[in-house]
């Protein structure tokens, strides 16, 4: 471990099933509860934060608020003054923030970060939702007939499976189902109390109907509200943290991350002949590895990753190398990404089963990574992990970030 370690002290998520504007309740009152419970749980005192970032996607859009480090300096008079900034990605922004505090400690400048994650979207009609995520993609340039840009966009990456390798839709239903009973384990789930009937994981028109294209409405991650933080440190403060309040540490062991050209379109031209449908995708992922002195997904013990479709897990887990390109079918059917399969994914649920707040998910995904690794993950927790992966994209891929967490001897 080196003096420009970056460690994580611990951190918060909110319920992901709460709607806070029928609470009349908004995007402050999401940073304000996260960040005070995160403060609480994790033993720190306000006055401790020396830096701030801020993860969200579309504020301006969903609550005609921008400026949100401003909101964060009103949480607590300590704030007030604190550099603080906000990172926008698309469905990666909470990643991003992430970077950018990380980079922060790296260099020297801070000793203790927070980065806090954060997306009201239930606020609005579910039409008015969509329209307003779909500013992720090219506008006027791609998705231009699609009524749901999302579902769209990825089932055309549903199309390209298929095209490519070949895609049997029982596979992808096997993933939703995994997610769905992860999630009913997770006391912050958005999904924890659904009940489905028999056909609701078929190409069932009536229990799963489809929503766009190929994309049925299992296939979907949710439209959430949420926040959630962690607080990040340099190796002083976290060793310091540690004998305090005798609390367990991570580090962020390995990082990737890339931006790819905007329309998917190219994207997918790009990987055209090569061995992954997203080379940029996979090179992220080699990156984290080779930083954290990692050769390939057996050196870890689960995964947190983007499953805003059910086509986005199944297009990870070949892309993470646990199978061979196209082959992510295998891992489905033999159980080795389930709860107590021997590399579990998304064992939070994920966002499909859990929630997907946009700009919270990526610091969520280092939270509960973080949890997993120190023990801490509840009725989520498995069983020995040391050492966690998360994959966080925005848009159709265009950014993609992964960190590699492990635990740190006490």
């Amino acid at each position: 471990m080196g003096a420009s370690d970056v460690y994580v002290l611990g951190g918060y998520q909110t319920d992901f099933a709460r709607n806070w504007s029928r609470e009349g309740l908004g995007i402050a009152d999401m940073m304000a509860e996260a960040v005070a419970h995160g403060l609480d749980r994790t033993e720190l005192a306000p006055d401790a934060i020396e830096t701030a970032h801020i993860g969200n996607f579309a504020a301006e859009l969903f609550c005609g608020q921008g400026q949100l480090g401003g909101l964060f300096a009103a949480l607590d008079p300590a704030f007030s003054g604190l550099p603080a900034a906000r990172h926008e990605a698309a469905c990666a922004s909470g990643s991003i923030a992430l970077l950018a505090a990380a980079a922060e400690i790296e260099a020297g400048r801070y000793d203790v970060a927070c980065v806090v994650g954060v997306e009201c979207m239930r606020n609005v009609p579910g039409d008015d939702a969509a329209g307003h995520l779909g500013a992720a993609c090219w506008r006027g340039r791609e998705a231009e007939d699609a009524r749901f840009v999302w579902p769209h966009m990825f089932g055309r990456l549903m199309d390209t499976y298929a095209e490519r390798y070949g895609l049997d839709y029982a596979h992808l239903m096997g993933i939703a189902e995994i997610n769905y009973a992860n999630a009913s384990r997770n006391p912050d789930a958005q999904t924890r109390n659904w009940r489905f009937g028999e056909n609701a994981f078929r190409a069932d028109d009536q229990e799963n109907p489809i929503i766009e294209g190929p994309v049925r409405r299992q296939d979907c991650g949710q439209v959430s509200d949420g926040a959630a933080v962690v607080f990040l440190a340099s190796r002083r403060a976290a060793e310091a943290h540690a004998r305090r309040t005798g609390g367990a540490l991570s580090r962020i062991a390995g990082w990737g991350h890339r931006t790819a050209t905007m329309r998917l379109a190219d994207k997918l031209a790009e990987g055209d002949g090569g061995s992954h449908v997203f080379p940029h995708l996979r090179a992220t992922i080699e990156d984290a590895y080779r930083r954290a002195g990692i050769s390939s997904a057996a050196d870890l013990d689960l995964i947190e990753t983007h499953d805003c479709f059910t086509i986005t897990e199944y297009m990870a887990i070949d892309h993470f190398g646990i199978t061979a390109p196209g082959e992510a079918w295998r891992a489905v059917e033999d159980g080795t990404i389930a709860a107590t399969g021997s590399l579990p994914v998304n064992p939070s649920g994920g966002l499909i089963g859990l929630g997907h707040p946009v700009g919270a998910t990526g610091v969520r995904m280092l939270h509960d990574a973080h949890r997993q690794v120190t023990g801490a993950a509840g009725p989520c927790q498995v069983e020995g992990a040391r050492r966690a992966a998360t994959l966080n994209i925005g848009g159709s891929a265009t950014t993609s970030v992964c960190f590699v967490a492990e635990a740190v001897a006490p």
